[in-house]
């Protein structure tokens, strides 16, 4: 991440100055926004009625610092919320990047649709996202609005920031030790487990799409029923995001600079802020420094000797103590030494169907407490679940040595016979160890086409077995689909394939008529049929036989009685 964003300020740091030029920029904007509600300039840590949208006494960002420019003392160049101005129209700072912009405002309307009484602006989102991080750096995001790196705060270690250890293994922030905010809208991971979205249909809630981040930060905002067109509850929302005093100010002159006006700039060239601070770190667990005592002055009748043995001078002298032997103290691995966290090295999904090798194969990246990677340490690779996955080789648990890079990459996993979901988890180091897990799924063998070997008539009389045998054989992409389940149903009709309670059917063990049936394939894909028999209905039948993935064959069965000849004349 870019060292201006790992600078942001604190809440609550930034200076008396800033605070003024703030309001300075509400008044020359001559901005309509409604004004801060009262109480909510008091201190830092006051929260505006003490409401927040995420878990009590939290904040979005976990209080992470933040961007603190101010927009200019003039408005843009054109007033309103010029949404279909062309692109370079108006001052630079007034330009949105495209796609950020789309995000704010698609996130607007689906807020709209699904909670109205919030009258969520797209501008307030705008507002955040330019504190938070420079609208996404400047606007550096792919064609589906995600950033090509993700965009991390400063570890939350308690070091000049609040401390929150780590809630999500790494898997967001690359961080197994303490949080990080997370993404263009900077979320700590454990409300993004709660608030994140999918806003751009992927399949993913990935806070580093812009998309994604702009409407999770838009829900997060409507919690507990706020109504965003009230300045207590706007103020309140804010607050709730970052808890700082500051912080609202800063986001409320943002808020009503875009309100009077906003242009559209191509992804990329946004403008980024240039004002960050570097918080001090607290050196002692309760912020304060603790100070250095002064020597204690002289007692008016001068120093009082200490009483001694008497030396032949007539003088005494103190007795001198013996040294008290101070232990050794115990070593502390140096930080290179030191496991700092286990992230996600590129594993892809992990699906493979029943009896098949999975295309992907977990692997996991070790950094030490500098950041950088960690060669030969032993990652611990384990699958947990029930339906038989192993790692090649037949195992449950293997063990690997991270490479220089260091990368460790488990063996290819081996899908069992039972579809369902499992788990793979590693594991890394002893003291503190980490974890990163990883979900998985086994699909069923499946067969996109079936049909009979053979293509005979299937006639019996009443009360006979058919004569004949019905073999079929399954596919799968023009190969033979071996394990796949199958389902036999005899119905009176293939357009409403419903078992019928009449006509030809199987036997079970118990000689009583089935008519529905499950099978397996071969290895080789073929489904022999078991005996067929024809009761005394006679009549046309259907037998509809369907595989796991949807291929389907009907086959005609007829139950006629034979013609009945005329005896010969006499």
């Amino acid at each position: 991440m870019a060292a201006h964003i790992r600078r942001r300020l604190r809440k609550g740091a930034t200076t008396t100055a800033v605070a003024a030029a703030a309001v300075a920029a509400l008044a020359a904007s001559q901005a309509p926004a409604a004004p801060l509600t009262e109480g909510s300039a008091g201190g830092d840590q006051q929260t505006a009625g003490g409401e927040s949208g995420g878990p009590e006494d939290d904040a979005a960002t976990g209080n992470s610092p933040y961007y603190t420019d101010l927009p200019p003392l003039v408005t843009p160049d054109r007033p309103g919320s010029s949404s279909n101005l062309p692109a370079a129209t108006g001052s630079a700072e007034a330009g949105i990047p495209a796609s950020v912009l789309a995000a704010y405002k698609q996130a607007e309307r689906t807020v709209a649709g699904t909670d109205p009484a919030c009258r969520l602006p797209w501008q307030l989102l705008a507002a955040i996202g330019k504190v938070e991080s420079g609208q996404a750096r400047g606007g550096k995001v792919d064609a589906n609005g995600t950033t090509p790196s993700p965009i991390l705060g400063p570890a939350l270690n308690g070091q000049g920031f609040a401390l929150i250890k780590d809630t999500d293994g790494g898997a967001y922030d690359g961080d197994a030790v303490h949080d990080r905010a997370v993404g263009p809208m900077q979320f700590i991971p454990s409300t993004w487990a709660t608030w994140g979205q999918d806003a751009n249909g992927d399949g993913r809630k990935d806070p580093n799409n812009i998309y994604d981040a702009a409407l999770a930060a838009g829900r997060y905002l409507c919690a507990g029923g706020r109504d965003l067109a009230v300045a207590a509850d706007l103020d309140r929302a804010v607050l709730s995001y970052n808890q700082s005093t500051e912080y609202l100010r800063t986001v409320r002159s943002w808020f009503a600079y875009y309100q009077r006006g906003t242009h559209e700039v191509p992804d990329g060239s946004g403008v980024l802020p240039t004002s960050p601070s570097t918080p001090t770190p607290s050196p002692t667990p309760g912020g304060t420094t603790s100070p250095t005592p002064s020597p204690s002055p002289s007692k008016p009748g001068g120093t009082k000797p200490s009483p001694g043995p008497s030396k032949p001078g007539g003088g005494t002298t103190s007795p001198t103590p013996k040294p008290t032997p101070t232990p050794p103290p115990k070593p502390t691995p140096p930080p290179a030494d030191t496991l700092g966290s286990l992230e996600n090295a590129g594993t892809g999904p992990l699906t493979a169907t029943a009896g098949g090798t999975f295309g992907e194969r977990v692997s996991v990246r070790a950094r030490n407490a500098l950041g950088a990677p960690m060669a030969q340490l032993p990652v611990t690779f384990t699958v947990t679940g029930s339906t038989g996955t192993l790692f090649d080789g037949g195992r449950k648990t293997v063990t690997v040595l991270s490479k220089a890079d260091g990368t460790a990459t488990a063996p290819a996993l081996k899908a069992g016979e039972k579809s369902g979901d499992f788990t793979v988890t590693a594991t890394a180091g002893t003291t503190r160890p980490r974890t990163l897990t990883y979900a998985a799924s086994v699909t069923a063998r499946q067969a996109d086409a079936i049909v009979r070997t053979d293509s005979k008539a299937l006639v019996a009389a009443p009360g006979e077995k058919f004569s004949d045998a019905v073999t079929l054989k399954a596919t799968y992409k023009g190969a033979a689909a071996a394990g796949v389940a199958v389902t036999a149903t005899l119905v009176a009709d293939a357009d409403k394939p419903v078992e019928n309670d009449k006509g030809p059917h199987f036997k079970g063990a118990d000689g009583k008529p089935l008519r529905t049936l499950a099978l397996t394939t071969d290895a080789d894909g073929l489904l022999r049929l078991p005996d067929l028999f024809a009761d005394e209905n006679p009549g046309t039948y259907q037998l509809v036989l369907t595989t796991e993935g949807g291929a389907t064959v009907v086959i005609e069965l007829t139950v006629e009685a034979a013609e009945e000849t005329a005896p010969p004349e006499a």
